[in-house]
């Protein structure tokens, strides 16, 4: 009897400990303003009235091809945006805002990944994209070549003819982690030494990796720098989805060595970590002092297209926002954690490597058959994803699918393929 009492005054125990978790939980949910509970009631009508290309291009299908999250704003970013417009803020952007923005960038580099990075070097840029094109314009040069381990996020692919740049694609090597015995994706570094060896001096690092999710380790990103070093390579460093790392913490590649600061040009933006790509504002991060003359001299303009609402927004999530992308973050673990058991169960046949970082799977289809599986699921499972053949020729049969929707309507999506695939006998 004393051992059945013990027992259950343990498990009521528990039990509280695990309501007051649940308690605090949903406290620092209503403090950060991110209401999962609203979130898993959004529908696909929803989020199509919104109005974004993700979910209006295909109408009545599940958009999971463009990577953007389906989480709305952080209420601080809503109300910076309404005050901003209340007060008619929305004219070119100001030298105060550009600082603010650096200011702000700064803080969130030093306090989520340690990099205790000036100010000073920090400049505002549309996006991502314009950093790159700035970088393939000035730095590369036309009638050169840029490595892309692929596959690649798709513009990195397609820019580089803009300003008569040839793309060298180098495949990623899939391997097996020696402790964990997870599969796991490597860069070639033969085949990239290779490149360097033959003339190309500019490399594309995408870290976390977009769109297979890896996360760069210490020891891979020192070998690059290694290579980088002996062969005179720039590095054009995409680090936009770093605040999505699953496991450990991010690295910016700058932070590795004096000799990694000279070689890159960093660019990352709040856009994904606060879904506000349409607001228009990047950060240009120019370690190197060199650039920062280049900077001056012939790209300047490229911060005059950065939009005011952007800078207050952008400043905002980072000073205010990170409550906000905790909870979104944990949101995108549990769905993270329903897709990963679904691959490894339902969809086994399927070529899979469960992402380290980002929101963004790949998936190739390959096995199962399917040559354009894009084409397939749009068509028999109203599934929009992205065509892998876009991230480059390893990308054939592949697809990459956005995991940053609402819980019920992945459950939908994945059902949904599964469906198709068992209806025509491949699963």
């Amino acid at each position: 009897m004393a051992a059945v009492v013990c027992t259950l005054r343990h498990r009521n125990t528990r039990n509280r400990a695990a309501a007051m978790l649940e308690r605090m939980e949903k406290q620092n949910r209503i403090f950060s303003g991110f209401d999962a509970d609203a979130i898993d009631r959004t529908t696909a009508a929803d989020l199509a009235e919104v109005g974004s290309d993700k979910w209006t291009r295909y109408p009545g299908c599940i958009g999971a091809f463009i990577a953007e999250m389906d989480y709305g704003l952080a209420p601080c970013i809503q109300q910076a945006i309404d005050s901003a417009c209340d007060h008619c803020k929305l004219g070119y952007i100001p030298e105060p805002w550009k600082r603010r923005v650096a200011e702000a960038c700064a803080g969130w580099q030093k306090s989520h990944y340690g990099w205790d990075v000036d100010p000073d070097i920090i400049r505002v840029v549309p996006d991502v994209l314009e950093a790159y094109e700035i970088f393939l314009r000035e730095l590369v040069g036309a009638g050169n070549a840029v490595v892309v381990p692929t596959p690649a996020y798709m513009p990195f692919l397609s820019v580089p003819k803009l300003y008569d740049v040839d793309v060298i694609e180098i495949e990623m090597l899939q391997g097996t982690d020696e402790t964990t015995g997870e599969r796991e994706w490597l860069f070639d570094f033969n085949a990239i030494e290779r490149a360097f060896a033959a003339g190309c001096h500019a490399f594309v690092l995408c870290n976390p990796h977009n769109p297979i999710g890896k996360v760069l380790t210490l020891a891979e990103e020192q070998r690059l720098c290694e290579l980088a070093e002996r062969y005179d390579v720039r590095i054009f460093n995409d680090e936009i989805h770093a605040p999505f790392v699953f496991e450990g913490r991010h690295i910016p590649y700058p932070t590795i060595s004096k000799a990694a600061a000279r070689q890159s040009m960093t660019a990352t933006s709040a856009s994904k970590s606060f879904n506000i790509p349409g607001t228009k504002c990047a950060q240009v991060l120019l370690t190197n002092p060199a650039d920062r003359e280049m900077w001056a001299e012939r790209a300047e303009w490229s911060e005059h297209q950065t939009a005011t609402i952007g800078a207050i927004a952008t400043t905002t999530a980072y000073n205010e926002g990170d409550p906000w992308f905790q909870d979104a973050l944990s949101y995108v673990r549990r769905n993270l954690g329903l897709f990963d058991k679904q691959m490894r169960t339902r969809f086994s046949g399927v070529g899979y490597i469960r992402p380290r970082g980002t929101y963004i799977a790949w998936l190739d289809f390959g096995p199962l058959g399917i040559d354009d599986p894009a084409a397939y699921f749009l068509e028999k499972a109203k599934v929009a994803l992205t065509d892998g053949r876009s991230c480059g020729r390893a990308g054939a049969g592949c697809v990459r699918v956005n995991m940053a929707m609402p819980y019920p309507l992945l459950v939908d999506c994945l059902n949904r393929m599964h469906d198709a695939l068992q209806a025509d006998g491949l699963l």
